[in-house]
């Protein structure tokens, strides 16, 4: 996928983070990236003026979905035009110079920093310390210039901030991946994709989720997720989230919705766009191409 020159991507974390990474791996290097220090900040970039689209984790293939996401999506106006999975290399970066053997520390996101349990098993010496994210731990290290300490943190944090890679593939899991979505607002909405996701409460009614996961089975339409999220301000209640291999361009489909909400107190199109068919494996380095 590609996008226009200089068009504004935000993303959550600082220059260097995986974010940034899957940003380039989707649109190329043609963008300007923004910053943003958390999720609440990212989903107020575009009606700020500041970016003209946000990209944000909604799941990782070990850790499970990013709930903080889900909920802003909810919130906000914005609807899903693509999506990318980027693989999660975990590296060990310090400053020029430093050894493993004489490191008393490493920081990082507490996600990453236990995606890489057997390297801290097989150095017990070593003090785990949590950052905020992965690239801007990297930068705290490389800013107080200590051979002793060190981060876990993408390639392109090692380039960006002038660290040294001591070592790669930290993390204990080589099939390692995070779904990003690429998210505009509603205005720009296309519905020629052919994946499908929607936010549905569902009627208190027996066989209610039974019978809308049927609606689909019938038209042979794919269910690809499906998670539950309890909704703020209403205790033990509950919205389904739904990818579908789909397309709102399609009959079927939209007859599908339309029956759906028979058994829905509500149902939201999230977006509908192009599955992501690229190769993951991969790792984007300063100057490539997506």
């Amino acid at each position: 996928m590609s996008s226009k020159t200089n068009e504004r991507i935000a993303f959550q974390g600082e220059r260097g983070a995986f974010s940034e990474e899957a940003a380039i791996r989707l649109l190329g290097e043609q963008i300007s990236l923004v910053p943003r220090p958390t999720f609440e900040a990212l989903f107020s970039t575009i009606s700020e003026g500041a970016a003209d689209a946000i990209l944000a984790p909604i799941e990782n293939s070990l850790a499970g979905s990013v709930h903080r996401p889900f909920d802003l999506l909810l919130e906000s106006d914005l609807v899903i035009t693509a999506e990318v999975i980027h693989p999660i290399t975990h590296n060990l970066i310090g400053v020029p110079g430093a050894r493993i053997e004489a490191l008393g520390s490493v920081e990082s996101h507490p996600v990453a920093l236990a995606q890489c349990e057997n390297f801290f098993i097989a150095h017990p010496g070593i003090k785990r310390v949590v950052g905020e994210d992965t690239a801007g731990s990297l930068r705290a290290v490389m800013e107080r210039g200590d051979a002793t300490r060190a981060a876990i943190a993408a390639r392109r944090a090692a380039e960006i901030y002038g660290g040294e890679i001591l070592q790669e593939h930290l993390e204990d899991h080589k099939e390692n991946y995070t779904r990003f979505l690429l998210l505009r607002p509603a205005a720009e909405e296309a519905a020629s994709g052919d994946k499908l996701s929607l936010a549905v409460q569902l009627a208190h009614r027996p066989g209610s989720l039974h019978k809308a996961l049927g609606i689909f089975s019938e038209r042979g339409i794919n269910l690809t997720k499906i998670e539950s999220r309890p909704i703020p301000g209403s205790p033990w209640k509950y919205r389904f989230y739904l990818d579908l291999q789909a397309s709102l361009g399609d009959a079927g489909t939209r007859q599908a919705l339309e029956e759906l909400k028979n058994f829905s107190e509500t149902v939201r199109v999230l977006g509908c766009y192009p599955a992501y068919r690229g190769t993951p494996e991969k790792t984007i380095r300063q100057g490539e191409r997506a």
